[in-house]
């Protein structure tokens, strides 16, 4: 299934390569990042009985994975895309080509064996029913983005009349959106969150890391999408789904993980515990692809980064309990 307009779908792809909605995710082999994202070194594996003390939360094994990707696999990722994006005035080919230009995958790990510890992810990424219940314990400002502030951050895939359906009124969510996924909330919205619900359970609760993300999404064996190596139209919500919108948590059962993980490939892009140093800002890499994203992107080794204060209606997060 193709995305809603085909020529819609161009002209969104040349703004978002103007706007620059790329910027490298970890490029460890650059020196100028400074990784500032907790390490897994020296961390105690939680167990199984621990982890499931709340079945809303999956054990993730101790172990090693295959993380990151190789040529074959990028390759793959922007042959995909291009055959999503390419119109009647747009061939294949030339989408590739765009793709390729801009080098939207070449920020992704190298292909590697990695080890982790074992550790404990929320099965579902945080709803907005369950982000209500922090706002009005706490008072905290609700999910929102003025339209200035809108510009001013940049990155503008879409216009901010396509925002406003997003926000919260009165300090409610969007009637009828409770199982959706939280968004228009910054990285700091979501630590502050895993604080507030640490204190209301008496555990410690953070974002993952990139990498807990990545082998959470696709297993050990390296798998390209949560569901196996070929793309899947079905497999998720994303620009071909026609739905132009979050979907409830768990609607798609090919993006469950191996170990149980939903929602693991499309909704949303998710904010990650991994930040660099970028020039003036601090950024956090992002993991996943959202609803308006091509193929290529939902892959589990893709990623991107953004600045940690940034509010978007494709960004979402989850947690680790420890």
């Amino acid at each position: 299934m193709l995305p809603r307009n085909k020529q819609k779908r161009e002209s969104d792809l040349l703004t978002w390569l103007k706007a620059g909605f790329i910027l490298t995710g970890v490029a460890t082999t650059l020196g100028w990042i400074l990784q500032l994202s907790q390490s897994n070194f020296g961390v105690q594996s939680i167990t199984g009985e621990n982890c499931q003390t709340d079945r809303s939360f999956v054990l993730i094994p101790e172990g090693e994975f295959i993380a990151g990707s190789d040529r074959p696999e990028r390759d793959y990722g922007y042959q995909i895309s291009a055959l999503a994006i390419a119109t009647e005035s747009q061939s294949v080919a030339d989408a590739e080509a765009k793709l390729r230009q801009v080098g939207w995958f070449e920020g992704e790990s190298i292909k590697q064996t990695q080890s982790l510890p074992s550790f404990c992810i929320s099965r579902n990424l945080v709803t907005n029913e369950e982000y209500q219940a922090f706002v009005d314990e706490t008072n905290h400002n609700p999910p929102g983005i003025s339209e200035t502030e809108y510009q001013e951050q940049g990155f503008l895939v879409h216009p901010y009349s396509a925002v406003k359906s997003f926000l919260w009124v009165d300090g409610k969510y969007p009637a009828g959106k409770g199982k959706h996924p939280v968004v228009l909330v910054s990285y700091q919205d979501a630590v502050t969150y895993a604080d507030w619900k640490g204190e209301q359970t008496g555990e410690t609760y953070r974002l993952p890391t990139a990498t807990e993300w990545e082998k959470a999404a696709r297993g050990t064996d390296g798998h390209y999408f949560p569901w196996g190596n070929e793309w899947n139209s079905e497999g998720t919500n994303w620009a071909g789904s026609q739905l132009e919108y979050t979907s409830a948590i768990a609607q798609f059962p090919l993006s469950r993980s191996v170990y149980g993980v939903e929602d693991m490939a499309g909704n949303v892009f998710e904010f990650t515990s991994t930040l660099i140093s970028r020039n003036i800002d601090t950024v956090s890499i992002m993991k996943g692809c959202s609803w308006d994203d091509f193929p290529g992107f939902c892959r589990s080794a893709y990623q991107h980064t953004r600045p940690i204060q940034s509010r978007h209606i494709l960004f979402g997060f989850r947690l680790v309990k420890e």
